[in-house]
Parts: C-alpha cells; structure tokens; sequence
C-alpha cells in the first residue's frame, strides 16, 4: 500500500499554526505566552523535603542561596536541565488532595496582563497573592477549566526591573 502525503493544518498555540504532513511536525510562527518556571510542590517541612529530593535525584541547589531549615520555599535544580522543583510549605494541618502544580512565567506581556487573558480564556481566580512581600511581589493561584491549579508569576522583565 502506498502512502499518500496529505497536508493538514490547524491551529496551534494562540495564533501560531503547526503543519502536519508524512515528514511530521512542522512549526510555523508559534506564539507562547508562558512557559513553566518550576513545579512546584507543597507539604508541611520544605527543608527536609527538599534535601531528601535533592539527595534522591542528584539536584543541585543556588550555592548563594541555600536551603536552610525554617525556609518556607527551598527550591532544588537539575544540573543537566535546569528543571527546578519548589519545595512549599503550607499551612494547612491537612495538605491539599493536589499538591503538585505549575508555576508559570509570562514571556511577553506583565503578570497582570496574562492572567487577564488567561480568565478570558476559561481559567478560573482561586487566590490573588500579588504583594504578599510587599510591593511587586507574589503570585496568582488559579485553575484551568478543569479545576487544576497553578501560578501565574511575574515575568522575568518584572522581576529584573524591581532589582
């Protein structure tokens, strides 16, 4: 049976389009609005989470910055990858049933635009913690259409201009 190349296009991304094809995937003019700085993930004691992480995948942490015990965020990093891990701790006596979420950063436009357009778009405000360190810092907790929850940061424009 010979195979007859048949070309298909649909959208893709928010106004990008992908090409599919018998050579396969193909990307033209794809635009991203975000793009995930870490998974995140919560519990009760972010230190000693964190290091038994760390020491279970070989990760790293910021020499100039360690993890010390009593921090409520201690992050964790990938050599090879960058990939990061934020350890988080909550409050909550009874942690929640997901406790693993995206963080995600804008590439273009400011933190407040895109959670904008992602309410727009069907995501839902669960928690508004924009300034809880202060002015120009925080997050906004929401969750997409199916209820599953993430962070919309800063970008990373916004936080060099508050350094």
């Amino acid at each position: 049976m010979d195979y007859i190349p048949v070309e298909v296009h649909r959208p893709f991304g928010r106004g990008g389009w992908i090409s599919i094809d018998h050579g396969g995937l193909r990307a033209k003019t794809v635009v991203m609005s975000v793009f995930l700085s870490h998974t995140t993930i919560d519990c009760h004691d972010a230190f000693a989470l964190s290091e038994w992480w760390r020491i279970a995948l070989d990760y790293t942490m910021d020499p100039e910055d360690p993890n010390l015990a009593g921090h409520e965020q201690c992050p964790i990093q990938d050599p090879a990858t960058g990939h990061t891990l934020l350890f988080h701790e909550v409050p909550d006596e009874e942690l929640p049933p997901k406790r693993i979420h995206f963080d995600v950063r804008p590439r273009e436009r400011t933190q407040d635009e895109e959670s904008t357009w992602l309410l727009e778009h069907g995501a839902r405000l669960i928690a508004d913690r924009r300034g809880l360190y202060g002015p120009g810092t925080g997050w906004l907790t929401m969750a997409d259409p199916e209820g599953n929850q993430f962070c919309v940061l800063r970008s990373l424009a916004q936080v060099a201009q508050q350094d």
